[in-house]
Order: structure tokens, then C-alpha cells, then sequence
């Protein structure tokens, strides 16, 4: 091939590089342009609710008025309370959330050095699995008490059975090429287990800590609704006796900003995680 020839597909190239930048932008929309959409649907939703409760086509009284949302909002903001509630169920879900997966990933993948108790214990997890843990909460409670505790407990009951679940199954998944290289090589059951089998388990410990900071706030949430002195659960609960729907809605969207935080920072953690 001669130069002209090499230099001219190099220029077609580049043309068609370029040519195609434009319409991966049209066709993949930027994370600022999908930020704008969905304010957009969000703010377009509260302004159809206000039009419909000032028009009289929804009752007050039963779905409330963004308008008041605002206010009592603002207002949990400005005397500390919603704040205070914010952080105690905060501490609950992320303390839960943590002693819930690391514990119930070591377990997990513990179960892999030994077959037998793995066997034994398989049974128990699909038994407590189908079980729904909420179910516990009025127990923990009554053992634990009011106090954030009890919260804590609920909260890492329900992540430990996910994650350990998760990390054996991703321990059980790990290509068994290696684990007999590494056998051939004369390396013990607990190097193979240290230098495969967990860096193997990773990706499906990290998916499942990001399911479990969901589990971990219901877990704290319901927690809350049974008994409780703080926490967004209780403000919800306690609105509702008074019917103050606006109050509920104020501790329902704290809780879906506190979610989507959570969310964001395991979402972090989880990609750093699989990079590794």
C-alpha cells in the first residue's frame, strides 16, 4: 500500500470518527440534559398535584397539597426535627447495613472451605431467605427495646441473609480452571480460597451491598413504624395519627433523598470494588 493510499484512509478515518461523535451525542443524551428531564418530570408532577387540589378535583384531605409539603418540610428543617430524624435513621440503615453485609459475606464465603456445613446450612438459608425478616421486627424489639438498637438489629438481620446468600452463590461461581491450576501447583485449600475464590466473589458481594442499603432502610423504617421515639419512620407514623397528610408526605420524600444518597455512595463504593 502506498502512502498517498494509507494517508488518504487515515483522513476517511478521522472523517468518519468525527462524523460519528456527533450522532453518539444524539443518540446517547448527556448526564446534564438527563438531569434536566427529570426535574422537569418532577416538577411537572407537583404542579398537575397543586392544580388539582386548587381546582377541587383531588380532596385535600386525602392527598394533600405539595404546596403544604413545602411548608411542613420547611418547617422540620427549621426546629431541627426532620433533621434529627433524618440522621437517626441514617445511623440505623448504615450501621445495620454494615455489620448485616460484611458479617453475612464473610459467612458466605466461609461456607466454601467447608462443603459439609455448607451442606447443613444451605436448607436454613433458603428457609430464612423466604421468610419475610420483617416479620422478626416485633421480636428484636421486645429483645432490644425502643432504642436505635432494635433498629440496627432489624436492619442487619435482613442484610446478612442477602449477602450471605450472595457470596457463597458467587463463591460456588468462580471458574474451577483456576481452582485446579492453583491444586496442581500444591496450594492449600485455604490459599486457593484466599488468592481465588474471594477476589472471584467480588462482583456479587458489590451487587449485593447495593441491594442491601434498600433492605437496610426498610428494615430501619418498619422498625420505626413498631416502636420508636426518633427516626423518618416515626415521623411518618406519628403524622398519620393526626392526619396530617402533608407531614406524611414531608417524612416520605426525606426518605426518598436520603435514599437516593445511600444509593449513590454504595453505587460508588460497588464500582470501586469490581475495579479492584
Amino acid at each position: 500500500m502506498t502512502n498517498v493510499e494509507t494517508t488518504g484512509r487515515t483522513v476517511a478515518e478521522r472523517r468518519g470518527a468525527a462524523a460519528a461523535r456527533p450522532a453518539a451525542r444524539r443518540i446517547l443524551p448527556s448526564t446534564g440534559r438527563i438531569f434536566i428531564y427529570q426535574v422537569l418530570v418532577i416538577a411537572g408532577f407537583f404542579a398537575l398535584w397543586e392544580i388539582a387540589i386548587r381546582a377541587g378535583w383531588l380532596p385535600v384531605y386525602i392527598y394533600g397539597q405539595p404546596s403544604g409539603v413545602v411548608r411542613e418540610f420547611a418547617k422540620g428543617i427549621a426546629d431541627g426535627k426532620l433533621l434529627v430524624d433524618t440522621w437517626v435513621t441514617t445511623q440505623e440503615s448504615v450501621i445495620g447495613f454494615l455489620i448485616g453485609s460484611l458479617f453475612g459475606s464473610a459467612a458466605g464465603l466461609a461456607l466454601w472451605l467447608s462443603p459439609t456445613t455448607a451442606a447443613v446450612i444451605r436448607p436454613i438459608m433458603v428457609a430464612l431467605n423466604g421468610l419475610p425478616k420483617i416479620a422478626l421486627a416485633p421480636l428484636i424489639i421486645v429483645w432490644f427495646g425502643i432504642g436505635i438498637e432494635s433498629k440496627i438489629a432489624v436492619a442487619a438481620i435482613i442484610t446478612f441473609i442477602v449477602a450471605m446468600i450472595a457470596s457463597y452463590a458467587g463463591s460456588q461461581e468462580v471458574d474451577n480452571d483456576y481452582v485446579r491450576m492453583l491444586k496442581a501447583l500444591g496450594a492449600t485449600r485455604f490459599q486457593i480460597f484466599r488468592m481465588v475464590i474471594v477476589p472471584g466473589s467480588v462482583p456479587w458481594i458489590a451487587s449485593a451491598f447495593r441491594l442491601n442499603i434498600g433492605f437496610a432502610m426498610i428494615g430501619a423504617v418498619v422498625g420505626e413504624y413498631i416502636s420508636a421515639e426518633q427516626g423518618l419512620g416515626q415521623h411518618i407514623y406519628y403524622a398519620g395519627t393526626l392526619y396530617n397528610l402533608n407531614g406524611v408526605w414531608a417524612g416520605i420524600f426525606a426518605l426518598m433523598i436520603l435514599a437516593l444518597v445511600l444509593d449513590w455512595c454504595v453505587g460508588r463504593a460497588e464500582r470501586l470494588l469490581k475495579w479492584r
